[in-house]
């Protein structure tokens, strides 16, 4: 397949030449090595690093080919990142979801934000939010709804909310705990497990089945 490129500095017909056939060659099949990554949200406390736990999620996620998402901050999202990105020959990418300071107009990111092993940050409008972390105004929402799946680690308020938005928006999400307690107020619907052979199993399948389906 060849393509034949126009250059004009007038409104005549090459430069219209030039976008029709560019516009014809642009088909799936035209692209074989187009692939889109599944992108794994890991979420947690932001001060707590569950070390072993983070570091053998992040260092599965990468080894599998997916693209690794959390909220960009310390803790279990600076943990399970840096794992990530110690992974050799790793095909995914860490993304990060930055929040910004509302007060400014400029919207700098949050001190702390993005963590050193963020390699995609995503900065947004939105701040660091209450509390509950489900508000409209909540960057949970973009974790949620970016990802292929989730996996769950200890945290607070803010990582229960996630749990809430993933059955909202019907993201598969495991919960990779010692004990339901390890998330207060985490809801009933998510599975929890302290095996990690069923995290995997359980976002393996879930990324094949794909993400969020309308139902």
């Amino acid at each position: 397949m060849q393509l034949a490129l126009y250059w004009s500095t007038g409104s005549g017909s090459p430069i219209f030449r030039c976008a029709v056939t560019i516009f014809a060659l642009t088909k799936p099949e035209d692209y074989p090595y187009v692939l889109r990554r599944p992108v794994i949200g890991v979420m947690g406390s932001h001060s707590d690093v569950c070390q072993q736990r983070a570091q053998r999620v992040g260092s599965w996620i990468a080894s599998q080919g997916y693209h690794l998402l959390t909220g960009a901050g310390a803790g279990v999202m600076s943990e399970a990142s840096r794992a990530f990105v110690s992974v050799d020959g790793r095909a995914g990418c860490v993304i990060g979801i930055v929040p910004t300071v509302s007060e400014d107009p400029l919207r700098p990111p949050v001190p702390g934000y993005p963590n050193p092993w963020v390699e995609i940050p995503i900065f947004t409008h939105l701040g660091v939010g209450r509390e509950t972390g489900d508000e409209p105004a909540s960057r949970n929402h973009i974790n949620v709804l970016t990802s292929s799946a989730i996996i769950l680690l200890p945290g607070g308020e803010g990582t229960a909310s996630e749990a809430r938005l993933a059955l909202l928006y019907r993201t598969p999400a495991v919960a990779y705990l010692e004990s339901r307690d390890e998330i207060p107020q985490l809801p009933d619907e998510i599975l929890v497990t302290r095996d990690f052979s069923e995290v995997t199993s359980f976002v393996s399948v879930h990324v094949i089945q794909g993400s969020r389906t309308a139902q």
